[in-house]
């Protein structure tokens, strides 16, 4: 059971991933729209949401090395902003675009 939770965490994160996408922007990944909004829906935001949380984690602890430096803002866009935005700014089932005007995820 470990192992699968870490797998799952794993797949979760690397969803995250600026990878470039070999198939069209409007192909289903899972070979159709419903399972995609299925598998988005119970596995990717779930393991998403636990990476924000990580992320947010993440950037809590790196402050007192980012802060003096000036890069604190760009931590919290890469460690915050880039996951709360792919689990919560996205159309259910899209994995590739983000809001309403369908800018690529973490592109802003």
């Amino acid at each position: 059971m470990k192992k699968l939770f870490i797998a799952s965490l794993a797949a979760g994160f690397l969803s995250w991933s600026s990878a470039p996408a070999f198939a069209q922007a409007d192909d289903p990944v899972l070979g159709d729209r419903g399972s995609d909004m299925i598998v988005d829906l119970v596995l990717v935001r779930p393991l998403t949401f636990v990476g924000s949380v990580v992320g947010i984690a993440a950037f809590i602890v790196s402050l007192p090395f980012t802060a003096p430096t000036g890069s604190a803002p760009d931590a919290a866009r890469e460690l915050v902003g880039k996951p709360l935005e792919y689990t919560f700014n996205r159309p259910l089932g899209d994995f590739r675009s983000c809001g309403a005007d369908r800018h690529p995820c973490g592109g802003r």
